[in-house]
């Protein structure tokens, strides 16, 4: 199970959030993860998605429900795209991902879609790993900025939203 505090600048209380990934099939899992609020000790938020890989077009397709406190159950439907942009051994990779949540009437609360360019930096310095993303947000239309360095990542976005995760 991967476990992690987070905390973002919107927020007043910490978040314990866990995943587990249960292997189904081949190239296929059932992906559940929530979260726990530290401020009143409620979830705060529950998801459990069918996920499908493609490592040979490095993409992938999931499917789910979805329960948070604010917005209560929804369905999900999210996919991504890698395209690799270096053949020289540097780990560049553009990215276009998607996703989409709908009520239990089928109509389309919140859909987000970014494209984006990821570089991961393996052995940055010694037992360090560093990722770099920097992105845009096409419905929102707002610029974002990922840095993560082994636990540690960084989420920010030009509208002045952050937050931090510590991978446990």
């Amino acid at each position: 199970m991967e476990t992690s505090l987070r905390y973002g600048g919107d927020s007043k209380a910490l978040r314990i959030h866990a995943k587990e990934k249960l292997p189904i099939a081949f190239n296929t899992l059932l992906q559940v993860h929530g979260e726990l609020d530290t401020r009143n000790g409620a979830p705060s938020y529950f998801c459990a998605m069918l996920r499908r890989f493609s490592r040979d077009i490095s993409a992938s397709l999931g499917v789910g429900v979805h329960y948070d406190r604010h917005e209560k159950l929804q369905f999900s439907v999210r996919c991504k795209k890698a395209f690799p942009v270096t053949s020289n051994g540097l780990d560049i990779k553009f990215n276009v991902k998607g996703r989409c949540h709908v009520d239990k009437e089928f109509k389309e609360t919140k859909s987000i879609g970014a494209a984006e360019f990821a570089w991961s930096i393996l052995n940055f310095q010694k037992d360090q790993d560093v990722r770099l993303k920097v992105g845009y947000e096409v419905f929102d239309k707002v610029p974002y900025l990922q840095i993560r360095e082994n636990n540690w990542t960084f989420n920010a976005d030009m509208n002045g939203k952050w937050n931090v995760r510590f991978d446990l």
